[in-house]
């Protein structure tokens, strides 16, 4: 009877030992490759969850490496949640190592994802929503920027949502409500996007970094970017841009923090227009995606 005791304790402490600590009242740690991330993951698990960021702020997710720290850090991590951006193929192995009790949620499972492809500034056709990853990184895959579009978020977040239930089931139902309260801020702030693109079908918006493409899909505009395979337009191809944006009627090259600006400037400079930051990283993602809209709305006039 004694052996069967000490057995019976034994294995009760094992089984502890694999249950998250949301369960003994500390919150989940859950890290993120971005920041836009953090939002969603917060925005379903509220206080339940702890969320740290990978690609620090001011950083590019095409080229990051984690801090030591940070590697320290993930190795009491539940949870990461992937979104396909170009330095995870480098490291989600090397992260996955460091902690092999993590598990590795990909949120960009089941989107189509549009081809990066070269462009032609010639042309305003659908080429203009193909969107590529600039600054001389892999131009044959396809482009990470899904966080750009509430349709597609929506998606991560019945992604999100499943991994922390199955993580800590004893708040399920909390995630639950949760994530249908952020469905719902998901579609009205869809709906004032559409309502604000309503009668600017087709028309055409230019950035350096081309970052929107899926947010052009998702409310029918046409991205034009600057960057040329990832890199700054030679002087041909900087002439053909020019004259694009002169018959298109394009005054605006949107820009975002992260990266140079001279090319665009030029651009700018050219067709009379002027250069207007609009980040794809920030943190207040619903805020900045509005004011985003408001940019490019106000472009298209």
């Amino acid at each position: 009877m004694n052996k069967l005791i000490v057995q019976f304790i034994v294995f009760s402490l094992l089984f502890v030992g694999f249950i998250p600590s949301a369960f003994s009242g500390e919150r989940l740690s859950v890290f993120v490759s971005i920041i836009p991330q953090k939002y969603f993951v917060q925005q379903i698990g509220k206080d339940l969850v702890n969320v740290s960021v990978l690609v620090e702020p001011g950083a590019s997710p095409h080229t990051y490496e984690p801090k030591p720290r940070q590697m320290a850090a993930l190795t009491n991590a539940h949870l990461y949640f992937a979104i396909g951006v170009e330095f995870e193929k480098a490291w989600l192995r090397r992260l996955s190592a460091a902690n092999p009790q993590m598990t590795i949620v990909h949120t960009d499972k089941n989107i189509r994802k549009i081809p990066m492809t070269a462009h032609d500034h010639h042309h305003s056709d659908s080429d203009h929503h193909h969107d590529h990853d600039g600054h001389h990184h892999d131009h044959g895959g396809h482009d990470p920027h899904i966080w750009l579009s509430p349709p597609l978020v929506a998606q991560q977040a019945r992604t999100i949502l499943m991994a922390l239930q199955e993580a800590d089931p004893v708040n399920r139902s909390e995630y639950e409500a949760n994530y249908k309260r952020f469905l719902d801020k998901l579609y009205q702030l869809d709906a004032e996007l559409r309502s604000i693109f309503a009668e600017k079908k087709d028309m055409q918006f230019m950035v350096f970094h081309p970052s929107w493409g899926y947010f052009a899909e998702a409310y029918n505009l046409r991205q034009v970017p600057v960057e040329v395979m990832g890199r700054d337009p030679k002087a041909r191809e900087l002439q053909k841009l020019i004259e694009h944006a002169r018959d298109a009627g394009i005054r605006i090259v949107f820009v975002q923090p992260q990266f140079s600006t001279r090319s665009a400037e030029t651009v700018a400079s050219e067709i009379n227009g002027e250069v207007v930051f609009a980040d794809p990283l920030a943190a207040d993602w619903a805020a900045n995606l509005k004011k985003v809209a408001e940019k490019f709305e106000a472009a298209l006039r």
